[in-house]
């Protein structure tokens, strides 16, 4: 049976509905499209939800990154210790302010930067540390804060994660970025928004995104750097609709993550996401396994898409990417746990609204791929 004759189960699908519909309609028939009473509702309640002191939307995740690190102090020269298993631009970001991305190994079980790999790499350049929590699995931050050193956390994957402690992802008072792309717990389309615990920081992030500008947003006063970050109001109006149904969605992601475990447990040789311990949650934002190594990944994923099951390699290895490779000589071998996990990792179907039988349709796939 070909692809065609299959339903093709979609690799991730956004929820949406009238109450998206409705702020939507109401931005427009406001006439007001950017910088509107919108925007900071939209932070305020965003703010409230991870419990922080304060909250900045930006019109992406690496935005919110870049401008968190330039809040500080990251500048030319400078190295930034970050994790290589991750969406290029947690190292991009470091780039953009003319620092170097400094990787160090990941834990094998978290697959986040791991603590010892990274007091390792600090040097006397060290001006931040940028720590992942992949997967929305969050990273322990005690170690890392130990280290003295300033801290953005890249929590673009993990909105709804908790720590061990009980505190939300983004409310620990480090700058923290969040993302809202079309596939993340809480979509704007494009989006994304920057936590912190100080007021001073947000001033700056908030002029920042907009060109610099005054903090009365007088045209004509520019008095910093800046850039055209800003989260239009028709972004902020779908932010706030998701808000509102934010744990809803999030269990529902929880409730399709714990099926895919029950599915996939028993095939020899698949490791699935590590389980949540010591009271630490996971924000569910994709499913991604590790195939067996006997697997042929380029196989695997061609097998799957014939049978109508679309999946992608997630993530690569940024060190190993072309562009770091010729600009700081990175080569194969340096981080043997990422490399290995980044060669098996395989992300499969997910989304809230995915059903169970949806689910035994992608394990059972896979089960008759990976063992004829």
């Amino acid at each position: 049976m070909t692809p065609t004759e299959l339903d093709t189960i979609p690799l991730a699908q956004p929820v949406l509905g009238a109450r998206e519909e409705e702020l939507v309609l109401e931005v427009l028939r406001s006439g007001r499209l950017s910088l509107g009473s919108l925007l900071e509702r939209f932070e305020r309640a965003f703010a409230a939800q991870v419990g922080a002191g304060h909250a900045s939307a930006v019109s992406s995740g690496t935005a919110g990154l870049h401008l968190a690190l330039r809040s500080v102090g990251v500048s030319d020269g400078d190295e930034v210790i970050t994790s290589p298993f991750s969406f290029v631009a947690s190292a991009n970001v470091a780039v953009y302010e003319r620092a170097r991305p400094v990787f160090a190994d990941i834990d094998p079980v978290t697959l986040n930067l791991d603590p010892n790999a990274a007091a390792a790499a600090v040097s006397e350049r060290t001006a931040a540390l940028l720590p992942v929590h992949i997967f929305g699995y969050p990273v322990a931050l005690a170690p890392f804060e130990r280290l003295g050193l300033p801290i953005v956390e890249d929590a673009c994957e993990a909105l709804g994660a908790v720590h061990a402690d009980g505190t939300p992802v983004g409310g620990s008072g480090h700058p923290a970025a969040f993302g809202f792309y079309a596939n993340k717990q809480l979509t704007t389309g494009e989006g994304g928004m920057v936590t912190i615990g100080d007021g001073a920081l947000k001033e700056r992030i908030d002029s920042e995104r907009n060109q610099g500008r005054a903090p009365n947003l007088d045209w004509l006063d520019h008095d910093r750097l800046g850039f055209n970050y800003r989260l239009s109001e028709l972004a902020c109006a779908l932010g706030l609709a998701q808000l509102e149904r934010l744990e809803a969605m999030l269990a529902a992601r929880a409730r399709v993550a714990a099926r895919y475990g029950e599915a996939l447990d028993e095939i020899e040789g698949l490791a699935l996401p590590c389980p949540e311990e010591g009271g630490a949650r996971r924000g569910w934002f994709v499913y991604v396994v590790q195939l067996p190594r006997r697997s042929d990944r380029d196989t695997v994923v061609g097998e799957l898409a014939a049978r109508g099951i679309p999946s992608k390699p997630y993530f690569p290895a940024v060190h190993l990417m072309s562009y770091y490779r010729e600009r700081f000589a990175h080569r194969e071998g340096e981080f043997p746990v990422c490399e290995d996990v980044a060669a098996r990792s395989l992300a499969l179907p997910f989304f809230p609204a995915m059903s169970e039988g949806q689910v035994e349709r992608v394990a059972e796939t896979l089960r008759a791929v990976l063992e004829p």
